[in-house]
C-alpha cells in the first residue's frame, strides 16, 4: 500500500505546478475552477498561529480557534493513550487550548520550527508534564470551554482505534493524517458540487486512493451516462487533482516549501503502518 500511495502522492519525481496550467480544458471537461495557489504560503498554519501571537489580523483569534477545532481529536486520542479516562482527557484537552490560545504562550512560536504537527505535539506534551503537578483537571481550563469537545462523539470515534496497543504518538500521527485526506477530499467535493456535479463525485469518489472501489468502470459509465473511456480519463483528472490538492493541504501545516515531498512521504508511511 505504501508504494500505491507513494507513485500516488509524489508522482515520478516531478514537482506539482499550482499555478492552474494543468487546468487549461473548459469547465464542462473539468468541474475544477483554476488553482491560484501559487501563493499557498500566504496562508498557512503557522502564519495564523503567528498573526495571533501579535494580533496582526482581526480574524487572526478566530482562525486560531477555528484551527483548533479542526485537530482537537487527534491531541485527544494522544492523552487517551497516555492513559488518562474520558473525562481526564477532555479536561487535559480544553486545558491545552486555554493555554495554546494566550498570547504569552504563543508569543514564543517561531515558524522555524518546522513542522506544525510536530510543534503542536511538543506543546501538548510539554503541557502534560506541567499539569501532573497541578489540581483537579476541571481547574486546568479555568472553567471555559475553548473548543467543542462532544463526549459522545470523542470518544465514539477513540472506541474506532485500532485495538492493538500502539504508542499514543502514532495515535496522534495517524489521526493528523486522516484529518488532512478528510480536508482534501472535503475540498475536492466542494469543487464538485460549485460546478453542479455532485452527483459524479458521488460516483466517482470510490476509486481515490485509500477507497475499495465498490463499482467498475462500466457501472460507473452505466449510472452515469458516459462511455468508459469517459470514465476512466474523469477518474484520472479527479486522481490528478486529489494529488494537487493533498499536497497544498499539506504545505498549509509546514514552514518551507522543500518540507512538502518530505511531509507526504511521512503522512504515506503513518497510514501504511
Amino acid at each position: 500500500m505504501g508504494t500505491i500511495w507513494s507513485r500516488f502522492c509524489l508522482g515520478h519525481g516531478a514537482r506539482v505546478s499550482y499555478s492552474g496550467a494543468m487546468w487549461m480544458a473548459s469547465d464542462e471537461q473539468h468541474p475544477h475552477p483554476p488553482n491560484t495557489g501559487a501563493r499557498y504560503f500566504a496562508t498557512t498554519h503557522w502564519t495564523v498561529v503567528l498573526a495571533a501571537a501579535h494580533g496582526s489580523s482581526p480574524g487572526s483569534q478566530a482562525a486560531l480557534e477555528k484551527l483548533c477545532r479542526t485537530y482537537w481529536y487527534p491531541l485527544y486520542a494522544y492523552v487517551r493513550r497516555e492513559g488518562y479516562g474520558p473525562e481526564d482527557s477532555q479536561d487535559l484537552t480544553q486545558g491545552f487550548f486555554a493555554r495554546f490560545l494566550e498570547k504569552d504562550y504563543l508569543a514564543q512560536v517561531k515558524r522555524e520550527k518546522g513542522r506544525f504537527r510536530s510543534f503542536l505535539l511538543a506543546s501538548l506534551r510539554h503541557f502534560l508534564a506541567d499539569e501532573r503537578d497541578r489540581a483537579r483537571a476541571i481547574k486546568r481550563g479555568g472553567g471555559r470551554t475553548l473548543i467543542s469537545l462532544d463526549a459522545q462523539d470523542a470518544e465514539g470515534r477513540y472506541s474506532l482505534e485500532p485495538a492493538e496497543e500502539v504508542s499514543a504518538e502514532k495515535a496522534f500521527e495517524r489521526r493528523w493524517a486522516l484529518i488532512v485526506l478528510d480536508a482534501v477530499r472535503a475540498s475536492l467535493r466542494q469543487e464538485y458540487v460549485s460546478a453542479g456535479k455532485s452527483q459524479r463525485f458521488a460516483v466517482l469518489e470510490t476509486f481515490l486512493p485509500g477507497e475499495q472501489a465498490t463499482v467498475t468502470y462500466a457501472e460507473a459509465a452505466s449510472r452515469l451516462g458516459l462511455e468508459p473511456g469517459t470514465v476512466k480519463w474523469e477518474v484520472h483528472q479527479l486522481r490528478r487533482r486529489y494529488r494537487e490538492l493533498l499536497r497544498a493541504e499539506i504545505a498549509h501545516t509546514v514552514a518551507d516549501a522543500d518540507q512538502i515531498d518530505e511531509e507526504v512521504r511521512h503522512l504515506i508511511d503513518v497510514l501504511s503502518g
